[in-house]
């Protein structure tokens, strides 16, 4: 029971991390202006900036959400590995397992991005002074 409560633990960490590392383009805004560390406008134009590129920041949404992908790719790697699955052998053996695991783990944590990015952070933004309404996917 305890094993399998410390399985749970070790997966809600791998698509938490990923979740917020996949939000990064959005997530500083809300921060700043949450603690008074920027005024709106300033966050606003930040977030604007990482999202959509602008300014040379191109590169900057594409490699967070690349970085997020290694992330689960690699806790799915020492996820398994932590259980003994350590070779092609082991994978093949248990391959159910890792394939149910792993498809589970990616969808879940691409759903909590896109609720954390899109619902959370958009509606905590807006609640904030964020000029993002017409960024709620409800309103398209």
């Amino acid at each position: 029971m305890e094993d399998e409560e410390e399985n749970v633990k070790s997966i809600v960490k791998l698509i938490s991390t990923s979740t917020i590392i996949a939000s990064m383009c959005c997530l500083p805004s809300v921060v700043l202006v949450l603690f008074g560390l920027a005024s709106v406008s300033s966050a606003a134009a930040l977030s604007d900036t990482l999202y959509w590129g602008g300014e040379g920041y191109e590169w900057f949404r594409p490699t967070m959400l690349t970085i997020a992908s290694i992330s689960v790719i690699v806790g799915l790697v020492i996820y398994f590995r932590n259980r003994g699955i350590c070779t092609f052998d082991d994978v093949q053996r248990q391959r159910r397992k890792v394939i149910n695991t792993s498809l589970l783990v990616i969808i879940i944590a691409y759903l909590s991005y896109l609720l954390f990015n899109y619902v959370i952070l958009t509606e905590v933004g807006i609640l904030l002074g964020l000029e993002w309404e017409s960024s709620r996917v409800w309103n398209k």
